[in-house]
């Protein structure tokens, strides 16, 4: 097939606009339909990015203008022509996130499905972009991130031409332009590039590099203990560092990353902040996708559909055992400790059993309910759903425990990530793209292990009922506890956002908020006749004790509420896990759950 051009120019940087051209030399002689998808993979919600679209053009090439329609919200039709067909429009693009586009006159970013056309029927033929550099002198230092790979005659982070071998290639590849910080390290001999967009002061890129690398390799030896081969020839972490922000989105050979810019490492500090480690875990969870989501998939994202939803319930696999195995790679790699990762799991632990969702919700059931449940989420989100990231990561921990106890640690969950990769992922795309059916993934483990779950996995994956994490732990050496408050204050059962106004956020189902009539929205302005704000709510429970009975007055939208409640007990908003067993054997069990 012949190749599709593409050109991306940041146009009007200030206004926030890209101009994409897309050219069919051989276009559909009853008239060519282009389409953008309505979703970007990693991200299950229906984001409609053809709305970004401000104006677009159709034009032979004489030059002429060639009529084009909108058939519905994402797809155009073009009238026939003979010879090629470009189309021109222009892309808004002010959404500063890892899901979209942004431009302005410092800095750019775009993923594929939010710019580049799909000239329908032509998916699978090569395809080339010319990444343009804006016009005018501000713009000299400007360079290109991107893991796509160079066409001849561009150079590596240079404005020119880039190629992929189609389209599914052509948006698996963001793209960072602008001014940033660049270095690179070696993992197992391949080359990952480190780029910080962003204004960030006294970075510490040689210690971020020192620790990225470590976690690298720690995943490439889970996936490929003999051959220490990655997946990649060439991996690529973009990271927006802004004010406020966090969050990522996986690709075949990179990952758009945003954080807080004073969460990265600052030279000449050692000690490993909350913000730095929460960042590293981060990285680990989008590098360990590369594997897990990337070439191990879903069946029904084989190949996706991007012009609609595409449902499964086994994102708790996928997402679920990544968000497992990101902390517990940084206690492997030596990041962390192990003091360190089970502090971390038991705000896991805590964050799960805080929410009574999980008692109405399977990982399951919120895996397929996604696109409209996890992604769309409301005041009411605690007691209705459950997320299959966080529970998921907690029934990964089960079966790995499980696994361990029962085969006497010959076996783990890492022999089951080795089995899918092997038979699913490690030939994704070199030859014909085969995903994981649902109705296998129990017998795949019983197949890696030799342990057949049972009970344990109709609990875990289809049921409500929680995890028997303290039985499973038990062997392992590591008491469970819940750890309430550490002031021992009262609570409201309710989530309140802070600021001038007490404004709950969300009520939890049973609380003494509940009870009392209290709902989501509703601003909480005094507790026994004094003033209450999102900030000093706290230091007025404390003056209680639980079970106090007090006078709350509240605002539901512009009517009063007055109302008598009995307060909880303190809040369980995370469990303490302690490796108090000393014995050889449970401390040699841990070593080996931990250590890998």
């Amino acid at each position: 097939m012949k190749p599709i051009r593409y050109t991306i120019v940041p146009k009007q940087p200030a206004a926030h606009l890209f101009e994409v051209t897309v050219t069919v030399v051989d276009p559909d002689p009853d008239g060519q339909r282009f389409m953008l998808p309505v979703w970007i993979p990693g991200s299950y919600m229906v984001r409609e990015f053809a709305r970004n679209i401000v104006t677009l053009r159709a034009f032979n090439d004489a030059g002429r203008k060639v009529r084009v329609e909108k058939t519905d919200k994402h797809t155009w039709q073009a009238a026939p022509v003979k010879g090629a067909l470009t189309l021109r429009y222009e892309v808004y693009a002010w959404d500063l996130s890892v899901r979209a586009a942004h431009l302005d006159d410092t800095t750019g970013f775009f993923n594929g499905t939010s710019v580049f056309l799909s000239p329908l029927g032509h998916e699978e033929a090569p395809c080339v972009v010319d990444i343009q550099k804006p016009e005018g002198a501000a713009y000299r230092g400007w360079r290109v991130a991107t893991a796509l790979p160079e066409a001849r005659g561009t150079k590596r982070y240079g404005f020119g031409e880039y190629r992929a071998q189609n389209y599914d290639e052509l948006i698996d590849h963001p793209v960072t332009l602008g001014e940033f910080e660049l270095a690179t390290f070696k993992a197992h001999g391949v080359p990952h590039d480190v780029v910080i967009a962003g204004r960030v002061i006294g970075l510490d890129m040689e210690r971020l590099c020192a620790d990225l690398k470590r976690i690298c390799e720690a995943q490439i030896a889970l996936f490929e203990p003999k051959s220490k081969k990655a997946p990649v020839d060439r991996y690529v972490f973009m990271t927006q560092a802004v004010t406020d922000g966090y969050g990522g989105l996986e690709h075949r050979a990179s990952t758009a990353l945003i954080c807080n810019r004073g969460d990265l490492p600052v030279q000449g500090r050692e000690a490993l902040t909350e913000g730095y480690r929460t960042y590293l875990g981060l990285c680990s969870h989008e590098y360990f996708h590369t594997w897990n989501v990337k070439r191990i998939k879903p069946a029904v994202f084989a190949p996706y559909d991007l012009a609609v939803e595409n449902y499964t319930s086994l994102l708790w696999l996928f997402e679920g055992f990544t968000s497992y195995y990101d902390d517990l790679i940084l206690v492997r790699s030596g990041l962390i400790s192990q003091d360190d990762y089970l502090g971390m799991l038991g705000k896991v632990i805590g964050g799960v059993l805080r929410g009574s969702g999980r008692t109405r919700q399977s990982v399951a059931e919120s895996s397929f309910d996604a696109w409209v449940k996890y992604y769309r989420q409301d005041e009411n989100a605690p007691n209705a759903i459950v997320s299959y990231y966080t529970k998921g990561s907690l029934v990964a921990l089960s079966f790995d425990l499980a696994i361990r106890a029962r085969t006497n640690h010959r076996k783990s969950l890492d022999d089951v990530m080795r089995l899918l990769w092997q038979r699913f992922g490690r030939d994704f795309y070199r030859g014909k793209p085969v995903g994981v059916e649902e109705s296998e993934i129990e017998a795949l483990f019983t197949e890696a292990t030799g342990v057949e779950l049972g009970e344990l996995f109709a609990q875990a994956v289809h049921g409500t009922r929680d995890l028997p994490l303290d039985t499973l732990l038990a062997p392992f050496g590591v008491a469970i506890a819940p750890e309430p408050d550490k002031n021992g204050k009262p609570s409201l059962g309710a989530r309140v956002r802070g600021g001038a106004e007490c404004t709950f956020a969300a009520v939890h189902e049973g609380s003494a908020a509940q009870k009392a009539g209290l709902s989501a929205g509703d601003v909480l302005i005094a507790l026994d006749g004094l003033r209450v704000t999102g900030s000093n709510l706290d230091a007025l429970l404390a003056r209680y004790q639980p079970g106090a009975k007090v006078e709350v007055h509240a605002f539901r939208r512009d009517e009063l509420r007055t109302a008598q409640l009995k307060l909880d007990g303190p809040e369980v908003s995370r469990y303490k896990l302690t490796a108090g067993d000393k014995r050889p054997a449970t401390r040699k069990a841990r070593e080996r759950w931990l250590a890998g």
